[in-house]
């Protein structure tokens, strides 16, 4: 058996991975040969008449180049998807005049990028046959030799990469053990959806001016572009009838518990707490309807549990989010925000939390600056968590339609599983897919339509709006 034979898609996807700073790409060749797995959008907003009404900015590439950097490749966190999102650098110039945009707000926006994602593999298929690299580094070189076009290293020749010609996975592949990471990434996902109520529309750099003019010139609060988009077609039912989109089958593959199925049973943090908590001034009594953690930073006001009618159903994902919402609002002190923030290095976090709980007077600018820190800490955790652990797993089992051999047990129906662990919850593509009971976890395989676009022609009128 060859070295070609034995590399998988996975071996070499972790191979480019590292050495990305020795390998550019031919996005000229990408671009030609790729073929769309998702339903196109474009920059712009549609008035009453259905009309695209063009933003008053656009953006031109200042490495309009054959070549780009290798892009990042990750897994799609529950499908058998991999991606490469590539960024390139870009300036920003006025629709009409192509007049450059050189200052915003205070910035100077000369290092802005676009990032654009490149599907490898969907759902267990190859979407990209080949991929045509240069490589500037030798010891890159000869990781890569056995599946390259030529056994020479030259740093100034193209080299092709057969992927169609590489298995999806490796039969020899270990996976770690699930168990407790569900109820990991479920402790994130609640503090996580907290922090993010609290820091909507909030910025530890920007004043509210800033934020402002760079909404108006479509960056972000993390000087990022964020253009409005909308979908290429007007009418979902005639762009299948005339070509434009296509649906094709995607089977989803989600981690979860005895309790709850996936994360997407979780509430976001306002819906949650204007269905469990009051928020009322500590002064006059006063009750606020329609609570949000924006309110938060407000002097004066505190936070109870509502007094719940008898027919309002308590669910384990209830149960789930009351304890961590406790914790983190300061009714009940269960140390689990305290010790997932301490894991992740955000003490600071933890610590303002409890002066906020107690007799001291926490700031709002140092308060959005610690949930600023542990917001972002936290999304890393949770990434590494699924690159490591969880999202080869999903990608071996979606690739193969079977669990490795170390995991396998017997597949359960949706009637099934619920009858031994009733409190699980089921939407509709759910009740239709297997489960499988992995010490605490269970491991769910689904079917959905999803739609792509094939081919799409637009026209669009400029915005005059500045």
């Amino acid at each position: 058996m060859t070295n070609n034979e034995k590399i998988s898609l996975l071996k070499l996807i972790e191979i480019l991975t590292e050495n990305s700073n020795n390998i550019i790409i031919n996005i000229k060749h990408l671009q030609d040969n790729y073929q769309r797995t998702s339903i196109q959008r474009i920059q712009g907003v549609r008035d009453t008449n259905g009309e695209l009404i063009q933003p008053w900015l656009r953006t031109e590439y200042i490495d309009n180049a054959e070549y780009v950097r290798m892009g990042k490749l990750e897994f799609n966190r529950n499908t058998a998807t991999i991606n490469m999102l590539v960024k390139r650098q870009v300036k920003l110039v006025k629709s009409d005049d192509q007049t450059p945009i050189l200052e915003v707000a205070g910035l100077l926006v000369n290092d802005l990028h676009t990032f654009n994602n490149y599907t490898i593999v969907n759902n267990g298929k190859l979407n990209i046959q080949s991929l045509k690299v240069k490589i500037s580094s030798k010891k890159t070189f000869e990781l890569l030799r056995d599946i390259l076009d030529t056994v020479e290293f030259d740093f100034h020749r193209e080299y092709t990469i057969q992927l169609n010609k590489l298995p999806l996975v490796s039969n020899d592949a270990q996976y770690p053990n699930i168990d407790g990471l569900f109820d990991e990434l479920a402790k994130i996902k609640v503090i996580g959806s907290i922090i993010s109520a609290h820091l909507k529309g909030e910025s530890d750099i920007f004043v509210e001016p800033q934020l402002d003019e760079l909404k108006n010139h479509y960056i972000s609060s993390h000087v990022y572009l964020n253009f409005p988009t909308t979908n290429a077609y007007t009418s979902r039912q005639q762009a299948i009838a005339n070509g434009t989109i296509d649906s094709q089958t995607s089977y989803k593959i989600d981690i979860g518990s005895k309790d709850i199925l996936n994360l997407s049973k979780f509430y976001s943090a306002n819906k949650f707490l204007d269905k469990m908590y009051r928020i009322y001034d500590k002064k006059t009594g006063e009750i606020f309807t329609k609570p949000n953690f924006t309110m938060a930073f407000q002097e004066n006001l505190a936070f109870r549990h509502k007094l719940l009618s008898s027919r309002v159903k308590i669910t384990k994902v209830d149960e789930f989010m009351k304890v961590i919402f406790d914790d983190f609002l300061g009714i009940e002190n269960y140390g689990i925000v305290t010790a997932t923030l301490s894991k992740i290095n955000a003490d600071s976090l933890a610590e303002l939390l409890q002066d906020k709980s107690s007799v001291y007077r926490v700031s709002k600018e140092i308060m959005i600056t610690a949930l600023t820190d542990a917001k972002t800490k936290l999304e890393q955790y949770a990434d590494k968590i699924y690159q490591e652990k969880i999202s080869p797993l999903v990608f071996y089992i979606g690739a193969t339609g079977m669990l490795p051999k170390e995991m396998s047990v017997p597949a359960m129906t949706a009637t099934e599983i619920v009858k031994r662990y009733p409190d699980l919850q089921f939407s509709k593509y759910e009740r239709e897919g297997e489960f499988f009971v992995l010490g605490d976890s269970v491991i769910s395989i689904y079917a959905q339509p999803v739609y792509y676009s094939k081919q799409t022609i637009i026209t669009a009128k400029t915005s005059t709006q500045k």
